[in-house]
This record gives structure tokens, sequence and C-alpha cells, in this order.
């Protein structure tokens, strides 16, 4: 869990921007935007295989430029 202390004089927009940053480097936003809800196994593994698709295409399409 990501906590921030406010320092004597420091003022409410610079704890809230380190705030943020420590929220960003412990990845706390994508693990709740996986927990959020759940998918079968098989669709997971769908999801998975699109996405490898997905960047196969591209990966081809950079190297055809």
């Amino acid at each position: 869990m990501a906590e921030v202390l406010v320092q004597d004089g420091e003022t409410l927009e610079s704890a809230l921007r380190r705030f943020k940053r420590k929220v960003q480097q412990e990845d706390i936003i994508k693990d709740i935007k996986r927990h959020s809800y759940y998918l079968k196994p098989g669709e997971k593994r769908r999801a998975k295989e699109a996405l490898a698709r997905k960047r196969s295409r591209k990966k081809r399409t950079k190297e055809l430029e």
C-alpha cells in the first residue's frame, strides 16, 4: 500500500505528486485493473493469443517499411 507523509511546509500538490509517482512505481493501478473482473482461463488464453497476433502483425508491418 502506497503511503506518503506530508512534510512540514510541503504543499499538498507536491505531496500528491509524490503519491502518484509511488503508486505508479508499485504498479498498483495495473493490479487493480487486472483484478477488477474475472476472466475464465480460456478467455484469458484467447486474449493473450490475440495480443501476440497483434504484436506480430505490427512487427511485420514495421519490417516492410
